[in-house]
């Protein structure tokens, strides 16, 4: 017997897992933090950061 809810089930979970994995290959500096209720994911939020890496050294003086 086939279970039609249990495939649909693994193909959102798919779907959702191939989101997650999109976002983060595309997040350079930031987090990911993934909400579960019941043992199901029901949020996922990212947030990116924006690295200005030696911009305004301030021992030399500099600044933005």
């Amino acid at each position: 017997m086939i279970d039609k809810n249990h495939d649909t089930k693994n193909t959102i979970a798919g779907a959702v897992i191939k989101q997650i994995d999109e976002k983060a290959r595309n997040l350079r500096y930031g987090t990911i933090l993934i909400k579960v209720h019941d043992s199901k994911i029901i949020q996922v939020e990212i947030t990116e950061k924006t690295r200005f890496d030696n911009a305004g050294n301030s021992e030399e003086g500099g600044g933005i």
